[in-house]
């Protein structure tokens, strides 16, 4: 995957129609893949999420079905540009999808809120790992 498909893959910054999310959270669909040829877009993506009033950036991997060490990398660095700005990253990612395992071998869990599901990581409330 080249940085250019970043563009051609169905990204998006809007809320779902069946997902009714507050005004503060934001939810950002990433790409199918993530890893070192478009990971800093991805990045890019997340943090450029946090516009005025946002508190929640929701990042919803469920439709991710690989992600490498640069990719994970990122989504640390757009968690802690977020935590900078006084407010929170949340992943969801589907434990029992390709990514699930992947963030208990990491521990990236530990870090950033990742939560089962779409709608839980709007809602809130304890993340799963």
């Amino acid at each position: 995957m080249c940085s250019s498909d970043l563009e051609e893959e169905e990204i998006s910054l809007a809320v779902p129609d069946d997902l009714a999310s507050p005004a503060s959270t934001t939810i950002v669909s990433l790409p199918g893949e993530i890893d070192v040829t478009n990971a800093p877009a991805v990045q890019a993506l997340i943090t450029e999420a946090l516009a005025p009033g946002v508190t929640v950036v929701v990042a919803d991997l469920t439709a991710t079905g690989f992600c490498d060490s640069a990719g994970l990398r990122h989504l640390l660095l757009a968690h802690r540009q977020i935590a900078q700005a006084g407010a929170q990253l949340r992943l969801a990612i589907p434990p029992d999808g390709p990514l699930g395992p992947v963030t208990e071998l990491t521990g990236i869990n530990r870090y950033v809120a990742v939560y089962p599901t779409l709608r839980r990581a709007v809602d809130g409330g304890p993340p799963s790992g």
